[in-house]
């Protein structure tokens, strides 16, 4: 368990911390082949993928849309972690992939939604975002990038509570770390730290799988729409039932996407 504190005290300090070789490389291909199925799916379709700036789209999709999602629910650095920052009923309540592609340019700096109260105000984190790679990252495939530390900023400056103006710049400039992840490696981090996806000068797509996790006390589950078939829901184990509050349904429907201001922004990068 000591472990796991740890963790917990890099992701309150740094706002990121991540696991190497938690998965095999034949496990992320699997992945992969999963996201550019669903990729191909949400395309084809109005409000299937949402703009996340030029070249670079954001797509959810349910659990069955991904053969490794048991795995990855109950790996027991996921589990150690998301009960040691956000208390023994954690909520999974978000499963979606980002994907840049060639051309793909610089975000601005943001963080995913606007500061909790209880963040503010208690500097306590509610919720957690798990990244895992669907290709061996390199510098030219636009790495995402963090700014360590940065999950407590508060400015009345923030644009829609989450976009740093650019007269901020120079200090995530000078904090920037970029992630090389490998096919296998899980990240865990807080969505406040600021952060941002750079310029994919590759001709390759840079998929990478996004878990979103909430404590009892967050509402990120109101803006997703996973849901699980009732076969589904009775094939699981306990320790995924006990954390996995979606309808349950006769029958999936495609996800559509929430076309937010945090598109509209992005799109102007």
């Amino acid at each position: 368990m000591t472990t796991f504190i740890n963790e917990a005290d890099a992701i309150y300090r740094d706002g990121i911390t991540a696991l190497q070789g938690a998965f095999d490389t034949g496990w992320a291909d699997a992945m992969r082949e999963d996201i550019e199925a669903a990729f191909a799916e949400a395309s084809n379709r109005e409000g299937g993928a949402v703009g996340r700036g030029p070249k670079r789209y954001y797509v959810e999709i349910h659990p069955e849309q991904l053969r490794g999602f048991v795995d990855l629910v109950t790996h027991p650095w996921v589990v150690g972690v998301c009960t040691q920052v956000l208390g023994p009923d954690y909520e999974i309540v978000e499963l979606g992939f980002d994907i840049p592609f060639a051309g793909a340019v610089n975000q601005p700096w943001h963080r995913d939604f606007p500061m909790p109260t209880v963040t503010r105000e208690k500097r306590r984190l509610n919720s957690l975002a798990f990244n895992l790679t669907g290709v061996d990252t390199t510098d030219d495939m636009g790495p995402f990038e963090i700014a360590p530390g940065t999950q407590f900023d508060d400015s009345p400056e923030f644009g829609h509570d989450m976009f740093p103006p650019r007269t901020h710049y120079d200090r995530y400039n000078e904090l920037a770390v970029r992630k090389y992840p490998q096919r296998g490696d899980i990240s865990a981090r807080s969505a406040l730290t600021v952060h941002r996806g750079t310029a994919n000068k590759s001709a390759k797509s840079r998929p990478v799988l996004v878990l979103g996790v909430d404590a009892p006390d967050a509402t990120n589950g109101d803006k997703h729409a996973m849901a699980v078939t009732h076969g589904y829901r009775e094939s699981l184990p306990p320790l995924v039932k006990d954390h996995l509050h979606c309808p349950v349904v006769d029958e999936l429907t495609p996800i559509t996407q929430k076309h937010t201001i945090e598109g509209l922004v992005m799109g102007d990068a």
